[in-house]
């Protein structure tokens, strides 16, 4: 992999895969990592590679070792060096000082089961602590009810109103975790993101990110939200459903299929090229508007 650090590299084009390392690549979280790759390449653009470190308790040792290999295998290059998030919590809290001091946020212990009684939308309860309870706590961002849209690459125009629709949302965890809206925002920003391909199940945060960055004075980047592939029960493939890691000895195969699902029509005389030869027929057919907007498509629909 190249090893020039990523804010030295320059492009119209940035893109980016940001996957947590809970365990291997499945084939869904592949679909976003071809997705995203090929749309990058194909716009003659940079592809980051940024790894999603900020929940350790559920990090098996390895994992990002592993879908390091796995990308590799498949060959997807990444350009510039992979920025972990666990490295950058000098920069979050920077950022949730500067919030704080705003008086944009505001400490909050209520419980799973309370936000859920409110119709699971925040109705700014603790807004008005003039101290931090004694119990755990959360740092929640005030939210105004205006009218977030953006055109999406994929699905089209989405709209949502951040605070009637979404509410006070959480950017530091009760564990002291920073929240992924918080870090995403703050991480694209730094990388120069200007395009963001990844999971349907990602669109309905996407106006989170868009809140904070308009908050920021960020940038906001293109998003587009590729179908997600679900299992016999209809709930998304991922590794917390005991999604089976790819077999990378199935290169081939895997991006061929990966290719289908993303309406790309690869020719059945491509099937058994290498990775590699599959993956620039890609990028010199590459189509996102033939993308199927459909959310969950069954993995035994590609068999």
């Amino acid at each position: 992999m190249p090893t020039q650090n990523s804010s030295n590299l320059t492009a119209e084009y940035v893109g980016r895969f940001a996957p947590s390392p809970t365990g291997p690549l499945h084939f869904g979280s592949l679909i976003a990592a071809v997705a995203s790759y090929v749309d990058a390449k194909a716009n003659r653009g940079l592809w980051l590679l940024r790894m999603e470190d900020l929940d350790p308790p559920r990090e098996p040792p390895g994992a990002a070792e592993k879908i390091l290999l796995q990308l590799q295998q498949l060959q997807l290059e990444w350009d510039g060096e992979v920025l972990y998030q666990s490295q950058r919590l000098s920069a979050y809290e920077e950022v949730l000082e500067s919030l704080s001091s705003r008086q944009l946020c505001f400490p909050c212990s209520c419980t799973r089961q309370q936000i859920k009684a409110m119709g699971s939308i925040y109705d700014g309860r603790c807004r008005k602590r003039n101290k931090p309870p004694q119990e755990a706590f959360a740092i929640r961002l005030k939210t105004d009810p205006v009218e977030t849209e953006f055109d999406d690459l994929v699905q089209g125009l989405f709209q949502q109103n951040i605070g009637r629709d979404v509410g006070d949302f959480v950017v530091r965890r009760k564990d002291n975790f920073f929240a992924y809206q918080l870090a995403v925002a703050v991480d694209d920003a730094f990388q120069g993101i200007n395009t963001i391909i990844r999971g349907f199940d990602l669109l309905d945060s996407t106006s989170r990110q868009i809140y904070l960055q308009s908050i920021l004075g960020y940038p906001t980047p293109r998003y587009g939200h590729v179908p997600i592939i679900v299992n016999e029960q209809g709930e998304k493939l991922s590794k917390q459903r005991f999604a089976p890691p790819v077999d990378t000895k199935n290169a081939s195969q895997l991006i061929h299929l990966a290719l289908q699902f993303l309406g790309q029509s690869p020719p059945d005389g491509l099937r058994k090229a290498c990775a590699a030869e599959q993956l620039q027929w890609a990028i010199e057919h590459w189509r996102i508007q033939a993308v199927p907007k459909l959310a969950n498509i069954p993995q035994d629909s590609l068999r």
